[in-house]
């Protein structure tokens, strides 16, 4: 663990839970003196329920636009569009209903309308160290599953021409409020709401287990952990049991806090990266696979934080990657390469992309080449 370092503390201004999405989007609309409120939301949930009808109806006249076209892994594509549309309808506040490519999405059209951006290559100017005009118009999201990107100043969008999934930061992207309405979530099919939660299962214990891992940041996450690893069998026992979902929205809040504290996640989300840009894998299924291979593979770096986890499962002195590989399969998730058709003859691709990202550099064994990293692709194969 380290013993130094800074936690920064968000723009994030509130969360609010448990209470019903279009209510609570209502009132913060008042609370930021907002007029012209652009949704971008789910196209299943604006079609097949009257989740999004609520919410505008909450709204009334200060709804001023609506996009339901985002695809998944936020292609630069479509942040243009919808930019384009919260432009022509001169947004003063976005709010997103639905997953994960949505809230992304959100983050990315504030920086294009802050920067004038048009075009799909436009985006280029908010990469890396550059300098560019900080977001004006505010975000609030309502989530339906739980990656919980909602809760980091960090978008990541995929650029269809590499096919590289690339993160764009800002502190001010974060969203001003989140709503956690356990209600909403009934509608997300099964495998995308636990698939997630093990996407955010995979926060907790990366972050638990990183070699810059702090007191702050522990804490959540092996509440989160706790609370997820209870809530997401109850939800697949029950879909109706609002108590459980509220409380794998909560655990999935908490998986952040490693990462709000400036700990950094591992080899598991790096790879996954690769698999969800090239490879179309939904990024709840490749934390689902990776997550116990890393977990084994780096255990002789970090056996003593791995017990934490195991603990925390309510499996003290097991194995970690076993015990998650079996709540995985529990929950009837894929748990290797080949369920998802990712052979062997594509693991050289994906070990040289995922040196790449900015996790694996910092995962807690050292991965020095790709050669390397190959070792643990071939545990997940």
């Amino acid at each position: 663990m380290s013993t130094e370092g800074r936690v920064l503390f968000g723009k994030m201004d509130e969360v609010v839970f448990g209470k019903p999405a279009a209510e609570a989007v209502a009132e913060q609309t008042r609370r930021l003196g907002a007029e012209r409120v652009f949704l971008m939301v789910s196209g299943t949930l604006n079609r097949e329920t009257d989740a999004i009808a609520k919410i505008r109806a909450a709204l009334g006249n200060r709804c001023a636009g609506l996009f339901d076209k985002m695809p998944p892994h936020t292609p630069r594509s479509a942040v243009i569009a919808a930019a384009a549309m919260a432009r022509e309808v001169k947004a003063d506040l976005i709010v997103t209903v639905g997953g994960g490519s949505i809230t992304d999405g959100a983050k990315a059209v504030q920086l294009c309308l802050a920067n004038d951006i048009t075009t799909p290559e436009g985006l280029d100017a908010c990469r890396g160290d550059a300098v560019f005009a900080p977001p004006m118009v505010r975000q609030i999201s309502v989530p339906t599953t739980l990656s919980a990107g909602e809760f980091s100043g960090i978008a990541g969008v995929t650029n269809e021409a590499t096919k590289v999934k690339e993160l764009f930061r800002h502190p001010m992207v974060i969203p001003a409020a989140v709503i956690l309405d356990p209600a909403l979530t009934v509608h997300t099919p099964e495998w995308l709401f636990l698939s997630t939660g093990i996407r955010a299962v995979d926060h907790c214990v990366e972050g638990i287990c990183s070699n810059e891992a702090n007191p702050y940041g522990d804490a959540q996450a092996l509440r989160g952990l706790s609370l997820l690893t209870s809530g997401l069998p109850r939800v697949k026992a029950d879909p109706a049991d609002i108590q459980a979902r509220l409380d794998c929205q909560i655990g999935a809040w908490l998986s952040m806090g490693p990462l709000a504290a400036g700990v950094p996640m591992g080899a598991s989300h790096g790879i996954g990266y690769v698999l969800g840009a090239v490879f179309d894998i939904p990024h709840g299924h490749t934390s689902c696979i990776m997550l116990p291979a890393v977990m084994r593979w780096n255990k002789p770096a970090n056996a003593a934080r791995q017990t934490m986890i195991a603990a925390a499962m309510e499996h003290p002195g097991e194995d970690a990657g076993d015990v998650l590989d079996r709540f995985i399969g529990g929950l009837a998730m894929p748990r290797s390469l080949h369920a998802v058709n990712v052979g062997p003859e594509h693991f050289d691709r994906i070990a040289r992309q995922a040196m790449g990202t900015p996790w694996v550099p910092r995962n807690p064994r050292p991965i020095p080449t790709p050669e390397v990293l190959r070792e643990i692709l071939e545990l997940a194969a």
